[in-house]
């Protein structure tokens, strides 16, 4: 046993250097201590009068339905040998027990109702709480018989326990694989090492690092502290800080003119020829290249990828699309060139290049902001089909056990062009996924702050984002109270700064040493920091996906020692976070705006993904990356479209006397579909004059073509 300390601990547990060492005291110790109060006779009347009241050890809230489960023994008799026999389990010692128990499964299972204690015996730890009622107490077995079936499902929950917290792996496999065994290490780290900090900006040595953010978040400390008396909107009460809620900011008084003038001039067009329109001035087509590598290609290509663009990305199927006379339009070339090349590596590739083709804009390069800020946002399908990533929600996907969906989880540029996606199952939380799909980008320029809705508040989440080179910035979700979680400093004399000033009571923080700052661990990022930096390179180099790592370090509600490290670490970025939310009123309408952007665009998703209900109907994994990659696509041609036209609008107008400034010129959207047409008859026509824009319409006598 141990002396009990009185000092705090943190989050996940861990004990601040800060904290005294604890005593270990030995059992006789503490006996012959309630000995000197308590009689040991006396004590034991006592406990039996209690253990009479406890419920035994088997009766836990699951005994019901494990029960129910032991009768379902035939659904799983199938394939447990070889999940015992055929797969390579590796795993860690806390999982050893668990593969021991497994390899010896099909071997209890052969005694049949002759299995009996003495053949579980080496696994009986396994065999915990109403578990032990179902195997070692069935009425219908007499003797030393055990229930097998009830064994069997012990140790496959027991697996899939195992398996969720990584202590068990399979060897070789990719997501039920050790995600440890994937970094790089050892000889390849040591060549690749150099370049990969030099990117990051990072140093094999954590001391010059941590000196500087502890200088930065010191900075950060002393603004806030220093212009709490002149801004009202910030209040101490309790130990927490609290800020106002921000008041939309109201439009520039002429933008509405300026807004509907450019609305008006917007030439209407249908989608399929949009798409031929923006492919004659980017050549996005050419981006797609075939399967087996060939480089001949048929000269009416394009007409082929504009419809399938349209098939796939409405979601209307080959149908509207076919034209039997048309030789690029026929059914059988359209499936040819589906297979040859329509696939979600050449539509990242197109998008990339629409991407870059944007920038040359000037209303985008010079007003819609310079492409270092991109939010992340789930969009909801779904999914009618049997998936393995059509999962339940009914948040999202409705109340019936059948209704299940996917995410499709988009990171969207402050220029509104998407960057990449990733296709999540339906019940994850998507914020675990958001660092593999910055890793999945399309663009070449990367963002360098990435704003969410209230996503995880998770530490480790923000060491992971930090140490791969991206300012985490999720959106609070209780505005009014943005200190909901605990707020840290770093202690000078922990990074041997010259000014060792040793509390923040010393610091100049004034008013915020109410908020009961906490100390960063400093020495646990020193000791993991050269894995933290083999993390870092694996995760950028795409070896390992951050999802299983984050999953890895906390699973089951235990931290590993690197996951506290990393929670350490990401624990001075999150408080820089809340700091700058609370003191910077344009970093948070910077994220708001930035939201609002995403949200926008998942409006024009949905209009643009119509057919079928906007149910996603492929089952497997690549047909959906490929539809929703051909959705990306589209959705980017839109936005590169709109922003050629907008550009050239505002500049007709400024011409003719309209002052359109920067302030109105920022607050100009892409995000219009009014003028585009995505139904009916779809018509494949090349541009007449290609790379050339058509002719604006006149605002004057624009205003019913709706209607009409």
């Amino acid at each position: 046993m141990t002396q009990p300390d009185r000092s705090e601990r943190a989050e996940d547990g861990s004990r601040s250097e800060s904290e005294p060492v604890v005593r270990v005291t030995t059992a006789p110790e503490v006996i012959a201590r309630i000995a000197q109060v308590v009689p040991i006779e006396q004590l034991e009347a006592a406990l039996a009068v209690i253990k009479e009241f406890l419920p035994a050890e088997q009766d836990d809230a699951d005994l019901e339905w494990r029960a129910e489960l032991t009768n379902r023994f035939a659904s799983v008799r199938g394939f447990v040998e070889l999940l015992a026999e055929t797969i390579p389990w590796g795993g860690t010692e806390a999982g050893a027990p668990v593969i021991a128990a497994l390899r010896g499964l099909p071997r209890v299972l052969a005694y049949g109702k002759h299995a009996s204690v003495g053949h579980i015996e080496a696994h009986q730890e396994l065999v915990s709480g109403s578990w032990r009622r179902l195997v070692y107490d069935n009425p219908d077995l007499s003797g030393k018989q055990i229930d097998r079936h009830a064994y069997t499902f012990c140790l496959l929950e027991a697996l899939w326990s195992a398996l969720r917290s990584k202590d068990v792996y399979a060897v070789g496999a990719d997501k039920t694989g050790d995600p440890r065994a994937k970094l790089i290490s050892g000889a390849l780290w040591s060549v690749h090492a150099p370049s990969i900090l030099t990117a990051l900006r990072l140093d094999a040595d954590p001391d010059a690092h941590l000196r500087k953010l502890a200088v930065d978040l010191d900075e950060v400390y002393r603004g806030l502290a220093d212009g709490l008396e002149a801004n009202p909107a910030i209040t101490i009460k309790g130990g927490k800080l609290n800020l106002a809620k921000l008041e939309a900011a109201p439009l520039p008084q002429a933008f509405e003119a300026a807004h509907q003038a450019v609305k008006a001039m917007l030439p209407r067009i249908d989608y399929p020829e949009l798409l031929l329109e923006v492919h004659g001035h980017t050549g996005m087509f050419d981006a797609f290249e075939h399967i087996s590598g060939s480089t001949s290609r048929r000269a009416d290509l394009d007409i082929s990828l504009a419809a399938l663009m349209v098939a796939r990305s409405c979601n209307v199927g080959l149908k509207p699309v076919v034209k039997l006379g048309d030789p690029a339009l026929g059914p059988h070339r359209l499936i040819g060139v589906e297979k040859g090349y329509f696939q979600h590596e050449g539509m990242g590739a197109a998008s990339g290049r629409l991407i870059a083709k944007q920038a040359d804009i000037d209303i985008a390069r010079e007003d819609w902001g310079g492409g270092l800020v991109a939010s992340a946002d789930g969009l909801r399908f779904v999914v009618p089909v049997r998936s393995l990533y059509g999962r339940p929600n009914p948040h999202y996907f409705g109340q019936s056990k059948r209704s299940k969906g996917a995410t499709w989880l988009a990171v969207v540029s402050d220029r509104v062009m998407g960057l990449g996606g990733l296709l999540v199952p339906g019940t994850m939380r998507d914020s675990l996924f958001i660092l593999d799909a910055l890793h999945r980008l399309d663009a070449k320029e990367q963002p360098e702050i990435l704003t969410t809705d209230t996503a995880s508040y998770s530490d480790i989440v923000f060491g992971l984002f930090a140490i791969c080179g991206y300012q985490f910035a999720p959106r609070i979700a209780d505005i009014a109270d943005i200190a909901d979680a605990q707020q840290w400093w770093i202690d000078p004399a922990d990074v041997d700064l010259a000014d060792k000033r040793t509390t923040p009571s010393a610091n100049g923080y004034g008013r915020l040493n109410e908020l009961n700052l906490r100390r960063v661990n400093i020495a646990a990022i020193k000791q993991h920091w050269p894995d933290m930096l083999q993390v870092a390179g694996s995760l950028v180099t795409n070896q390992v996906r951050a999802y299983d790592l984050i999953r890895m370090m906390m699973a089951e509600g235990r931290i590993t020692s690197l996951g506290r490290a990393f929670a350490q670490y990401g624990r001075i970025f999150k408080s820089m976070h809340l700091l700058h939310v609370a003191h910077l009123e344009d970093y948070r309408r910077m994220m708001g705006a930035q939201l609002n952007v995403g949200e926008g665009r998942n409006g024009l998703a949905r209009a643009v993904f119509f057919g079928n209900l906007g149910q996603l109907k492929r089952g497997y994994e690549r047909g959906m990356e490929d539809q929703l990659g051909a959705l990306g696509l589209g959705l980017n041609a839109i936005v590169y479209w709109n922003s050629l036209y907008i550009d050239a609008a505002v500049k007709k107008l400024a011409a003719g006397g309209m002052k359109i400034g920067p302030e109105i010129r920022t607050h100009l959207s892409p995000l219009q579909w009014e003028h585009i047409n995505f139904v009916g008859s779809y018509p494949f026509n090349r541009p007449d004059r290609p790379g050339r824009l058509r002719d604006l319409r006149d605002p004057a006598t624009a205003d019913d073509d709706l209607e009409q």
